[in-house]
């Protein structure tokens, strides 16, 4: 998957009426409130909301949109990546799931790891 085919995948996170992500989007697909997803992502939750914010969500939520279309493709539908996402321990990361890593701010070292698991390093 190229990084166009990412971006086409993460398409329908796009809010209608910008040009940014939506938060309301991702909050749904996983299931979480918007505190939560806020807390996810490392943002304020007021920003989530805010005009003024969104950059900045765009910027945080964008990692997460990424690791969850590669996951969709990889486990071939989206539900399927939520599960994975939520709770589904991470080899070599002490039980922690992608969303914790997430939460912790290394979401590289999940987008690492799902193309080192396409790749066929970790089958």
């Amino acid at each position: 998957m190229t990084a166009a085919d990412l971006d086409f995948a993460a398409a329908h996170f796009a809010d209608e009426r910008t040009p940014f992500l939506s938060a309301k989007r991702v909050s749904e697909l996983l299931g979480v409130t918007m505190i939560e997803l806020a807390r996810l992502i490392g943002v304020a939750r007021n920003t989530l909301t805010a005009k003024s914010g969104q950059r900045k969500v765009d910027q945080a939520l964008s990692p997460v949109v990424r690791i969850l279309a590669m996951a969709a493709e990889m486990a071939g539908e989206e539900h399927r990546a939520v599960i994975w996402f939520k709770h589904q321990p991470i080899p070599g990361w002490a039980g922690k799931t992608a969303y914790d890593l997430v939460s912790e701010g290394k979401s590289d070292k999940v987008l690492a790891y799902l193309e080192a698991v396409r790749a066929g390093v970790y089958a």
